[in-house]
């Protein structure tokens, strides 16, 4: 079980909306935190991990159930 310091619900935001929400709130983390991200967009299958990698920030595990996504990251 990976433990969540925060939750973020990005509903069914696209790609630029979602990462621009995501990068403001991972701002106020400390490093190390994890953040839950929900989303219903399909496209973040791809944004997500990709603006990770570009981030530094770790992927830890998506977890798929129906057409809502979860992402677990921890900041660089």
């Amino acid at each position: 079980m990976i433990q969540v310091d925060l939750q973020y619900d990005a509903g069914p935001a696209g790609c630029g909306e979602l990462i621009m929400n995501l990068f403001l709130t991972m701002r106020k983390m400390d490093p190390g935190q994890v953040i839950e991200v929900i989303s219903y967009d399909a496209g973040a299958r791809e944004d997500i991990p990709a603006w990770c990698r570009l981030q530094g920030h770790k992927l830890l595990e998506r977890r798929d159930e129906g057409s809502i996504n979860h992402y677990y990251i921890q900041k660089k």
